[in-house]
């Protein structure tokens, strides 16, 4: 029977602010192993990996035996990039703890665009999933990388010129001086994990761009502090489970769905190939997670193909409101939705863009236990949040711990360009030095590029964005920028702009008339069809365009001769 270790209380988080940090991430998983031991930590569902908080120690620690076989010290850089399991998880955290730098790849980026990024962080060592190694292994690799070693059995896919051992005598290595070092194995009191936390720890891409990629540089001060608001914000009780389904290379997935509640000793299965419908309901029924994170799109379809049907009744709207019976109605809606999501849910939060006011409101008529916060990848990536009994309408929740926020150039509206300073964050772009000034003013607030307000209890709320970028059904960043270079570049396209319709990519094109004005619109069209699939095939995955429509005349433009995007839909 393992020790229950303690939890924090339920505290509004702006309580909080102004508080400093206490304890790296790393500390905080240390005390977790050694109450929970035996306890079931980390696992691949409807697959046979399974790590106990043991067991993950174990691997961490002969992870950095091999780091040590490879030559790696402190602050080189190591990449990660593979579909969410168990071994992503431990690799990531044997990195941290081994004080390395670890580089978080999106698992959807081309395969060129991995290659570009590997060069571009300077990684001496890559961990990689089946799914990426299939495209990655005829890319040209970087001179500098040492080794690539799969995320499947830790087996070495690929050497270096500088790296002369076999995989074999690697891990070899590895096992006779585990052997020496612990003859009866590793138990709790031989393992204490920890880092300092202010030098570089993460840098985790925003984009998979060959021009100037974003790598976002966060220290250790910056994750521990989003996970003790993850804590602080979200109690959990040891034993818990979880059902990880956002990318782990995503900030909102890699702190939420993983280092906060794996350090508050919670259980989390991985889905480990791209959830259909049904498989996330059979893992939701089965795990029964307390708490799931989510991007509003999810409970969205939910709601239209199950609640609204419902709640578009006659009768049930005459009744909705009425005293006693609205109540009752409330309360079956509120137990059938709990239900879909496995039954013991107390948290549901969204993140990374709007949700429908429609939904939104359903949801809080019902009691339903939504909160919806506010962040970016440069804050690792919490910016505002509130427990569920404090979540406003609307809003993004308040300051989190140790983070202030303030608008820029208010207009009477109270509206102006989101402010932020705090612990969560960056330190840069990696190798970036123009983007990073360019994100801060000349006092050192970072820029979000949100335009919104505060009211008088410091709610957030987003009035719109500066930015163009849209959210991915998992929660990736899709930058329309990005796919709109690479479109323009196809034959016979003039101007193009990506726009987001019901979750779905559309591209509006404008042909280029020198080469069209002698074709039918027939002939365009099947012009523009090869296009679509040249282009599909050039961009990630999650980031594929449905459908190309040709405009009949040019977008309208600003001064800057920019689009102006606003004005299409």
């Amino acid at each position: 029977m393992s020790k229950k270790s303690s939890t924090f209380a339920p505290q509004r988080c702006e309580d909080k602010i102004g508080l400093n940090m206490t304890k790296h991430f790393l500390q905080y998983l240390t005390e977790v192993m050694s109450h929970q031991w035996n306890d079931a930590a980390l696992t691949d569902y409807n697959e046979d990996h399974e790590y106990t908080f043991g067991e993950l120690a174990t691997e961490m620690v002969r992870l950095h035996m091999l780091f040590e076989q490879l030559g790696l010290k402190r602050g080189d850089k190591i990449a990660l990039c593979g579909r969410n399991c168990a071994n992503w998880a431990v690799a990531y955290l044997a990195i941290a703890a081994y004080e390395g730098v670890c580089v978080s790849i999106l698992q959807d980026f081309t395969a060129n665009d991995v290659a570009h990024l590997l060069d571009h962080s300077d990684s001496e060592l890559l961990f990689v999933g089946p799914y990426v190694w299939k495209d990655l292994q005829h890319q040209k690799l970087p001179a500098k990388l040492k080794a690539v070693v799969s995320l499947e059995n830790w087996y070495i896919l690929y050497k270096g010129e500088q790296l002369a051992k076999s995989n074999e005598e690697l891990w070899e290595a590895v096992a006779e001086e585990f052997e020496t070092k612990y003859p009866h194995g590793i138990e709790a009191e031989d393992v204490y994990f920890s880092a300092d936390p202010e030098p570089l720890s993460l840098i985790n891409y925003t984009s998979g761009s060959t021009g100037s990629p974003k790598g976002v540089m966060l220290n250790g001060r910056s994750l521990s502090n989003n996970v003790e608001v993850g804590m602080k914000m979200l109690p959990v009780d040891p034993g818990q489970r979880l059902v990880s389904m956002l990318p782990l290379a995503h900030m909102f997935g890699q702190v939420c769905e993983l280092l906060y509640p794996l350090c508050s000793g919670t259980h989390i299965y991985f889905l480990t190939k791209s959830p259909t419908p049904s498989i996330l309901l059979k893992a939701l029924d089965e795990v029964q997670p307390y708490l799931v994170v989510t991007v509003p799109l999810v409970i969205e379809k939910i709601y239209k193909t199950k609640l609204d049907p419902l709640l578009s009744k006659w009768v049930i709207r005459m009744f909705w409101h009425t005293p006693g019976i609205g109540a009752i109605l409330k309360n079956r809606v509120k137990t059938g939705l709990r239900k879909a999501f496995g039954g013991k849910l107390r948290y549901f939060i969204c993140g990374g863009a709007a949700m429908n006011p429609v939904v939104e409101k359903c949801l809080m008529d019902i009691h339903f236990p939504l909160s919806i916060g506010y962040g970016m990848t440069e804050c690792g990536p919490l910016i505002g949040g509130n427990p569920p009994r404090y979540f406003k309408a609307r809003s993004g929740g308040v300051p989190v711990m140790n983070m202030d926020v303030k608008i820029d150039e208010p207009n009477k509206a109270g509206i102006g360009e989101i402010l932020v300073k705090g612990e969560n964050v960056m330190l840069g772009y990696y190798k970036n030095p123009k983007a990073t000034k360019a994100a801060f003013t000349e006092d050192g607030w970072l820029r979000t590029g949100d335009l919104g307000r505060l009211d008088r209890h410091k709610n957030i709320y987003i009035k719109g964005r500066c930015k163009t970028m849209f959210l991915g059904a998992s929660g990736q960043n899709i930058y329309p920028e990005e796919i709109e270079d690479k479109l323009n570049n196809q034959e016979a396209v003039g101007e193009s702009l990506i726009v987001e319709r019901e979750g779905k990519l559309v591209a509006l094109v404008f042909p280029d008339e020198t080469l069209t004005k002698r074709m039918t619109i027939e002939q365009i069209q099947a012009i523009m069809k090869a296009n679509l699939q040249k282009l599909n095939s050039l961009i990630p995955s999650y980031s594929k365009v449905s459908n190309i429509e040709v405009q009949d005349k040019p977008f309208e433009k600003t001064p800057k001769r920019s689009i102006k995007r606003f004005l299409y839909k």
